[in-house]
């Protein structure tokens, strides 16, 4: 894992801190593990993980005046230095308009800014220490730091409710660790601390100027080329290009053999029109996209492709075909990496220590066998249907525009898929419902819902598109909290409506669209650590900024119909000079992760029950064992129960158990010490941490 750490003190104790550290509550001097001191005294900064050079750029103005950029930013150095001359007058978004993805963090005397981006992919945490505060792009190091508490009530809400900003507000699974929203900076003074957001944020009551749909598609072009040119003109990073010999092997295999990445450039190829787009983007840009000539594949300047066969669900030939058809271009090398029982869902769920819990800890080793026949740098098409696609709630938004046409083609759509001509008289009326519905009553329904368990909802496309036209509705796992877990989440959403300024300020779907994408980006952040190869990068360029700004600004009336995100993103390779493309491709369909996360808990439920015989979660107060129990064994026999709930239980529990293991901290200077938990939880981490 990588992060990014500094900290900012009162003026009064800035002699306590130095390019050695800080000195801590019990006179040790601290600093973190790992880490390169970018900056020092009186308020330092250090990266800290396996940084490659290239990630890691500083500008300097003068002493006090200086900006550190980490990550893959397709800024100059003169760019950064007009930004960093525009953020020291006040002007933030200059840090976030680069290309890439990438932490930008600007000092100018003693006023420290660090912007977070607006996916929320590469956040930024916060907590108050030593007469001041800490902030990093982790979490759990400053966990560590403070020796915090875990938040139970957060976690209760991540069960409960998380596609809710409310019910989570800024809070992490770490007491006193806070997190800034997406869009926003944290701004330091003296160690005094302000969160201010640097994105304007369209008006609840007036509608943002109609954009005209062939120059949005045009922006999201040139967005997306950006942002995949940005990856490839980066520094080639080539580590251990041979790891040692093993017998009848060539670079590419011993590499392999060890869990290592092919050098160069690759991209998830499959029928997804998000990662198909990347990969024959990446390929047809002028250029050395892929492999270094005589590494790796042995295809030479060709861009290694890769496309998951999923051998213990199949049904995805169709899949494989439009993926071999893609891969007939002269500057792909298409890999098939075919995955058995051993990858299904819930089956392996070993891994490493997270920043943070997500239900991709279910999935983190099909989807790390995927990734380990991948090169060095890796493409994913994540995020693209948060940023493209058309959330439900968004017919809200075109009914108080009064542009009820719009409405038509979807809702056509979805009463072609349920078959019942009382489809639009359901549909119109929850959009209209919800057009009216203000966001603190909206609060008010999600709390008195949880208070009272009522969870029945309609089923199928349209069952889940009801659910989706209202301000916010319960997680799937919620049915499976304690009456405790689910009041305490509803005194959550309760106060967040008596806050001054509550309210996001936005349009139902506007709003619910964000939250989603929030959500997506913190799983996969989740994903990253979860199935990290060494010395392999992930790339998600639907999250980068400009992208997402692009993506933003697409016309309500154009997302919401059938099929546009597949149409959008057709359009963007055909202004990219990329014609032809097989029958069938960008057919949206989630049927084959259904089936394996079913066919994983047929397989694991052994094992899942034996989980949760005496399970962290329940000596929390947040399930009951045996309701759990009985979950698993009935979706395990194909009852139609909610399996995101049960994904994202199972990963709580596993990820409380790896915490709770964990020896050692984060710091030089400060004893391996035991995290703080409540007493009910005690004796299970004494098990663990003891073997048992």
């Amino acid at each position: 894992m990588r992060w990014l750490v500094g900290w900012s003190s009162a003026a009064a104790g800035a002699d306590r801190i130095g390019s050695a550290g800080a000195t801590g509550y019990d006179g040790e001097t601290v600093q973190p593990v790992g880490s390169q001191l970018l900056w020092s005294d009186p308020d330092p900064l250090w990266a800290v993980g396996d940084w490659r050079p290239d990630e890691v750029r500083l500008v300097q103005a003068d002493a006090q005046t200086r900006v550190a950029v980490l990550g893959t930013c397709g800024a100059s150095d003169e760019q950064l230095r007009i930004g960093l001359f525009a953020a020291r007058g006040g002007a933030l978004r200059h840090l976030t308009a680069w290309p890439g993805s990438y932490t930008a963090v600007v000092q100018v005397g003693r006023r420290i800014t660090v912007c977070g981006d607006l996916a929320g992919a590469r956040p930024v945490f916060h907590t108050p220490w030593a007469g001041g505060t800490a902030y990093a792009t982790a979490a759990l190091p400053l966990a560590d730091l403070v020796e915090a508490n875990l938040d139970f009530g957060h976690l209760a809400a991540l069960l409960a409710a998380p596609d809710v900003p409310a019910a989570l507000a800024d809070s992490t699974p770490y007491e006193g660790v806070r997190r800034i929203p997406p869009g926003h900076a944290l701004i330091l003074r003296a160690g005094a601390r302000e969160v201010a957001g640097y994105e304007p944020v369209a008006s609840l009551a007036v509608a943002a100027p109609p954009a005209d749909p062939d120059s949005a598609v045009d922006a999201v072009r040139d967005a997306l080329v950006e942002a995949v040119r940005a990856r490839l003109s980066a520094p080639r990073h080539v580590p251990d290009i041979d790891p040692g010999p093993v017998p009848g092997m060539g670079p590419a295999e011993r590499r392999a053999a060890r869990g290592m990445p092919v050098p160069g450039i690759g991209a998830d190829l499959s029928g997804g029109p998000a990662s198909g787009t990347l990969a024959l983007l990446a390929a047809g840009l002028p250029g050395n996209p892929g492999t270094l000539l005589g590494h790796g594949t042995g295809a030479g300047e060709r861009l290694l492709a890769v496309t998951f066969n999923d051998l213990a669900v199949g049904g995805r030939e169709a899949e494989l075909e439009r993926a071999g058809t893609l891969a007939a271009n002269p500057r792909l090398h298409h890999v098939v990496v075919t995955g058995g029982e051993d990858v299904l869902p819930y089956v392996d769920l070993d891994g490493p220590l997270t920043d943070e819990p997500g239900p991709s800890l279910v999935t983190a080793a099909r989807h790390r066998a995927r990734l380990a026949a991948g090169s060095a740098d890796h493409f994913t098409g994540y995020g693209a249907r948060q940023v493209l696609d058309a959330h439900p709630a968004r017919l809200a938004d075109l009914l108080m525009d009064r542009k009820r046409r719009h409405l038509v083609r979807p809702v056509a759509a979805l009463t072609r898929a349920d078959g019942s001509v009382l489809v639009p008289a359901r549909v119109y009326g929850a959009a209209r419902r919800l057009a009216r519905t203000p966001y603190r009553s909206g609060l008010e329904g999600l709390a008195d819902r949880l208070l009272h368990r009522r969870f029945d909802e309609p089923a199928g496309a349209v069952g889940a598109s009801l659910a989706a036209l209202t301000w916010g509705g319960p997680g799937p796992a919620a049915r499976w909290l304690t009456g405790e877990a689910l009041a305490e989440v509803s005194v959550r959403l309760q106060g967040a409506t008596t806050r001054p300024g509550a309210g996001p300020g936005q349009r139902p779907g506007d709003h619910r669209a964000r939250a989603a994408l929030a959500r997506c980006a913190a799983d996969l952040r989740v994903l990253e650590q979860a199935a990290e190869i060494r010395s392999q990068r992930l790339h998600t360029p639907f999250l980068d900024n400009q992208v997402v700004r692009a993506c933003r600004a697409l016309p309500e009336a154009l997302r919401v119909q059938p099929g546009a995100r597949a149409a959008i993103l057709r359009t963007v390779l055909e202004g990219a000079g990329v014609g032809e493309l097989p029958p069938g491709w960008g057919a949206p369909s989630h049927a084959p992760a259904a089936v394996a996360a079913r066919a994983g808990l047929r397989v694991a439920v052994d094992g899942l029950i034996d989980l949760f015989a005496t399970p962290l979660l329940a000596e929390a107060g947040l399930v009951e064992a045996r309701v759990v129990r009985k979950a698993l064994r009935a979706a395990a026999q194909g009852e139609p129960l909610p399996l995101d709930g049960l994904a994202d239980l199972v990963a709580l529990e596993m990820w409380l158990r790896r915490l709770l293991a964990r020896r050692g901290t984060c710091w030089t200077g400060t004893p391996a010490r035991a995290r703080a938990v409540p007493a009910g939880i005690a004796p299970q981490r004494d098990a663990l941490a003891s073997g048992s």
